[in-house]
C-alpha cells in the first residue's frame, strides 16, 4: 500500500479551518449575568468558579450549552421538531464557534421503581441478550429476562383480507416476559394499614376518615361513599356486614349520583392506591407524605424475593449463575465474572459488555449493582453514571459540561475523577466544569470566576486566566483559594450516645458503633463505604429525629422560597389583617392571580414546533396579582412589591415598624443564617441552583422541633467562602442544645467536627466497617485510614 506525498506546507499560511480556536460568548443574559462576554478556547480544561447563585450555570448550561442543543434541534425538519421539547434562543448578542455540547449534570436519575443502574446503562439489555443466547434452559428471547415486559397470550378470530376476499381465521399470540406477576417487576409489595385510613367505631357521619383532605362535607370523597348507597353511612365501619366491607374496600369503579352530580366509586383501597400510591412521594406536602409512610408498608415481594423476575427467568442459567444472581453482584465482581464467558458466537456482545463493566470500575462505581434502583443513587453517582456511555465514545470536538462533577466524592476519588476529565480533553474535545473544589480547580488550562456576590449581586466576570493567576487574584475565589480549617483545639463533651447494634443495611457487616450526642459528629469514608446506609439505615427516622437528606426539591415555575418554606401564609393573613380582606387575595394561585396570565406573571406562547415564547403579562406587568390587589398595602408596600424583595430586605422589613412580623421574621433569619440572604422570595425555584435548593431546604427544616438533626453532605454546592459560614451555622445548632451528625466528604467540615466516624476500608464489599472512632486531632495523628492521610495533608499535619 502506498502513500501520496505530501508537500511541505509548514510555510504556508494557516489554514482558516485552523482559526475556530475559541467560543466566543457576547451580551449573555439569562438569569443574572449582566451582559457577560468571554471566550473560552477549545480542546482545553475550563473551570467557571464563583459563590454559589453567582451565575456559572446560567453561563454554561443555561447560555452555551442550551443554544448549542436548541442549534442541533434546528437541523431536524417541522416534522421532527414536532416531537422534541421546544427551546427558546438564550439571552444573548453572539454565540460563536459552538460544537456539539453533551451536558452531564446534577439531576436525579428517574425515580419509576422499574428503573436500575443496569436499564439506564444498557447493561441489562445485553446482559437479558448474552441469557436468551446462552441460558440453560432456554426460556425465550430476551424479553424473557426483562423485568419490564409481562407474558402476554391471547387467542380469537382475526379477518384476513386477500384480493376481493375476506376470510376469518383462528389466531393465537404469544409473547414470554420476565415480569414477576406479584409485583409487576417492581420487587416489593404495598401493604395497607387500614387503622390509618379509619376509625372503625365511628360511622361515616361522624367523620370516621382519617385520610388528610377528605373533609366531611367533601362530594369528592366522603360523600361518594356516604351517599353510594353501598354502605349505611350512620353505622359504625366496625359494624359492617362482609358484603358492606368488600363493596366498601374494593368495590369495582360504577357510577353514582352524589348531590345531583354524576361521580366514580370506587372501593377505598383502589382509590387510594390512585390518589397516593402512584405519585412520587417527595413531590408530596409534607402532611401527606407523613400520611403515606404511616399508612403504607412495602415489603420484599415474597414471589420473587425482590428479584423481580418471574421463575423461569431466574431458572435460566450460564456457569450457574442467574441473570438475577448477575445483577446483584456488586459490578466489579460482575466484570470477572463476564471476562471467564468464553463464546465465540457472541463474542462483540462479551466485549461490549466488558467495555461498560469495566467503566464503572474506572470512575470509582463499581461497588453499585446493576438491580440498584436508579432513583436512590446521589447527585454525584447519577451524574458518572451517565458520564459511562461518554468514556468509550469515538467522538471528538465535542463540548462535554459537567456540573460539579466531585460531589459526593472523597478527596481519594477525586484524583480519579480528574484523571477522567484530562482524558476526554486529551481526545480532543472541550471540557467544561463547574466546580468549588481546589483539587479539580487546579487541573484547569482555563479559569473563568463570576462574581463577586450571588443573584443580583453576580453575574459579572471576575477573573480570566490561569490557576496561579487565580491565586494571585483578588477575587472572593482567590483569597479563600488556600483556606484551610485547622483541626479544634478543643471539642465538646458528647451528653449521651445513640448506640447502634449490628447494623448489617446494604453493605455493613454487623457494626456496632455509638454516636456522641449533643455534639458535631461527621461520619465518613470512602463512597459507597456504607456512610448513608450507617446513617439512615440505622438512625431511626420520627419524633426527635430531622433528616436532611439530597432527595431533590420539587416544584413546578409557581413554587417560590415564600411558598416552600411557609413564609408567604403569615405574609398573606397579615395583609388580610391589615386590610380586612380574605388571605386568598394575596396568593397568586388561588383568587387574588391575574386573570389574563393565572397568576403566573407570564404569558407563554406556544409555537408548535418552533420555540415557544415567555412575555411579560401585559395586564398586570409581571406583577402576577389583579390591580385591585395591588391596592392593599402593608407598610407601604403591596403583595408584588413584599415578592420582590431579597431575603436580607425583607428581615429589615419585617423586624420593626408597621410591618413587624415576629412568624415571617423567623423564617427570614433561618434563610439568612444558611446564607440565602440574596435570593428574593418570589423567585421561582426552577431558577435556583443545586446548592441554593440544599441550603433552602436546611433553612426550612430548621424550623422543625427535634434534638437530633442528620445532614447528608450540606456543603454541595457551596464555594469556599461559604464553608465557613456553614461551620458557623452548625455549632449555633450545637450549641443551641442540638445534636448534628453530618455526612461528609468536605476536609473543613471533618477538622472542624468534635467527633469523628471513618467507614470503610474500601467501598462495596471492601466496605461496611468502622475503621476509625475518635477527634479530628486524633485521627490526624494515627494517619491510619485513606481519610486520616488526606486530612492531614489538608491540615499541615
Amino acid at each position: 500500500m502506498t502513500r501520496a506525498k505530501r508537500a511541505d506546507s509548514a510555510s504556508a499560511a494557516p489554514h482558516a479551518g485552523d482559526s475556530h480556536d475559541l467560543i466566543r460568548v457576547h451580551g449573555a443574559r439569562v438569569n443574572n449575568l449582566k451582559d457577560v462576554s468571554v471566550e473560552i478556547p477549545k480542546r482545553r480544561l475550563t473551570v467557571f468558579t464563583g459563590v454559589s447563585g453567582s451565575g456559572k450555570s446560567s453561563l454554561v448550561f443555561g447560555t452555551i450549552a442550551a443554544e448549542s442543543q436548541r442549534l442541533i434541534n434546528e437541523t431536524y425538519s417541522a416534522f421532527v421538531q414536532g416531537f422534541m421539547p421546544t427551546l427558546a434562543r438564550p439571552e444573548v448578542d453572539v454565540l460563536e464557534g459552538l460544537t456539539t455540547a453533551i451536558s452531564v449534570d446534577q439531576q436525579r436519575m428517574g425515580s419509576d421503581p422499574r428503573s436500575t443502574v443496569g436499564t439506564a446503562t444498557d447493561a441489562n439489555a445485553m446482559l437479558r441478550i448474552l441469557f436468551s443466547r446462552l441460558g440453560k434452559p432456554h426460556i425465550g428471547p430476551p424479553s424473557a429476562y426483562s423485568f419490564n415486559t409481562a407474558s402476554v397470550r391471547a387467542t380469537g378470530a382475526i379477518t384476513v383480507e386477500r384480493g376481493n376476499k375476506t376470510k376469518a381465521e383462528k389466531a393465537t399470540f404469544h409473547r414470554t416476559g420476565g415480569m414477576c406477576t406479584r409485583c409487576e417487576g417492581r420487587g416489593s409489595v404495598s401493604d395497607i394499614d387500614l387503622a390509618q385510613l379509619y376509625d372503625d367505631s365511628k360511622s361515616l357521619s361522624e367523620g370516621a376518615f382519617t385520610i388528610p383532605g377528605w373533609k366531611s362535607d367533601s362530594q369528592w370523597t366522603v360523600q361518594v361513599y356516604a351517599q353510594s348507597g353501598f354502605v349505611d353511612p350512620d353505622k359504625p365501619i366496625a359494624k359492617y356486614t362482609k358484603k358492606e366491607l368488600q363493596a366498601f374496600l374494593y368495590g369495582e369503579p360504577v357510577k353514582v349520583k352524589v348531590n345531583g352530580v354524576n361521580l366514580t366509586y370506587e372501593g377505598l383501597i383502589p382509590k387510594i392506591q390512585k390518589s397516593f400510591l402512584s405519585k412520587d412521594k417527595e413531590s408530596m406536602q409534607p402532611h401527606i407524605r407523613a400520611f403515606v409512610e404511616r399508612a403504607v408498608t412495602f415489603t420484599t415481594c415474597p414471589e420473587c424475593d425482590g428479584t423481580r423476575l418471574s421463575e423461569g427467568a431466574r431458572s435460566s442459567r450460564i456457569k450457574r449463575i442467574s441473570i438475577a444472581d448477575a445483577c446483584a453482584m456488586e459490578i466489579r465482581d460482575l466484570a470477572e465474572w463476564v471476562r471467564g464467558v468464553k463464546d465465540a458466537s457472541v463474542a462483540p456482545l462479551l466485549d461490549a459488555l466488558q467495555q461498560t463493566l469495566d467503566s464503572f470500575v474506572e470512575i470509582g462505581l463499581g461497588y453499585l449493582s446493576l438491580e440498584r434502583p436508579a432513583g436512590t443513587l446521589s447527585g454525584g453517582e447519577a451524574q458518572r453514571v451517565k458520564m459511562i456511555r461518554h468514556l468509550g465514545s469515538s467522538l471528538t470536538d465535542v463540548t462535554y459540561v459537567f456540573d460539579e462533577p466531585t460531589i459526593g466524592l472523597h478527596p481519594h476519588d477525586i484524583e480519579r475523577m480528574n484523571n477522567l476529565l484530562l482524558r476526554l480533553r486529551d481526545k480532543g474535545n472541550t471540557v467544561l466544569v463547574v466546580e468549588h473544589k481546589p483539587e479539580t480547580i487546579v487541573i484547569a488550562d482555563h479559569v473563568v470566576d463570576l462574581g463577586p456576590g450571588a443573584g443580583s449581586g453576580g453575574g459579572t466576570i471576575c477573573f480570566e486566566g490561569g490557576v496561579e493567576g487565580l491565586r494571585a487574584s483578588d477575587t472572593i475565589t482567590g483569597r479563600h483559594f488556600d483556606d484551610r480549617a485547622a483541626v479544634k483545639e478543643t471539642v465538646r463533651e458528647a451528653t449521651g450516645a445513640l448506640e447502634i447494634r449490628g447494623a448489617t443495611a446494604n453493605n455493613l457487616r454487623k457494626v456496632d458503633v455509638d454516636v456522641p450526642l449533643g455534639v458535631l459528629a461527621v461520619v465518613t469514608g470512602v463512597a459507597g463505604s456504607g456512610k448513608s446506609s450507617l446513617v439512615h439505615g440505622s438512625i431511626p427516622a420520627g419524633e426527635g429525629v430531622v433528616s436532611i437528606d439530597q432527595s431533590p426539591i420539587r416544584g413546578s415555575r409557581r413554587s417560590n422560597p415564600a411558598t416552600y418554606t411557609g413564609l408567604l401564609d403569615p405574609i398573606r393573613k397579615a395583609f388580610a389583617k391589615e386590610n380586612g380582606v380574605k388571605p386568598a387575595l394575596f396568593s397568586a394561585n388561588s383568587e387574588g392571580a391575574c386573570p389574563t396570565c393565572n397568576g403566573a406573571g407570564v404569558i407563554y406562547m406556544d409555537l408548535a414546533m418552533m420555540a415557544g415564547v415567555a412575555t411579560p403579562c401585559e395586564d398586570c406587568e409581571g406583577k402576577r396579582f389583579q390591580p385591585a390587589v395591588l391596592e392593599y398595602k402593608l407598610g407601604g408596600r403591596d403583595i408584588s412589591e413584599v415578592l420582590a424583595m431579597s431575603v436580607a430586605e425583607a428581615e429589615e422589613f419585617f423586624g420593626a415598624g408597621e410591618a413587624h412580623l415576629p412568624a415571617a421574621h423567623r423564617i427570614l433569619d433561618r434563610l439568612a443564617d444558611v446564607g440565602l440572604g440574596y435570593i428574593s422570595l418570589g423567585q421561582p425555584l426552577t431558577t435556583l441552583s443545586g446548592g441554593e435548593r440544599q441550603r433552602l431546604k436546611l433553612a426550612t427544616h430548621m424550623g422543625d422541633k427535634g434534638g437530633i438533626y442528620v445532614l447528608d453532605e450540606p456543603t454541595t454546592g457551596l464555594h469556599l467562602a461559604d464553608v465557613e459560614q456553614l461551620l458557623g451555622l452548625l455549632d449555633r445548632l450545637v450549641d443551641s442544645g442540638k445534636s448534628v451528625i453530618v455526612v461528609e466528604h468536605h476536609q473543613a467540615v471533618m477538622a472542624h467536627a468534635d467527633w469523628i466516624i471513618d467507614l470503610g476500608p474500601g467501598a462495596g464489599h471492601d466496605g461496611g466497617k468502622v475503621v476509625f472512632e475518635g477527634t479530628p486531632a486524633d485521627l490526624v495523628a494515627a494517619r491510619s485510614t485513606l481519610t486520616g492521610e488526606h486530612l492531614a495533608a489538608y491540615v499541615g499535619g
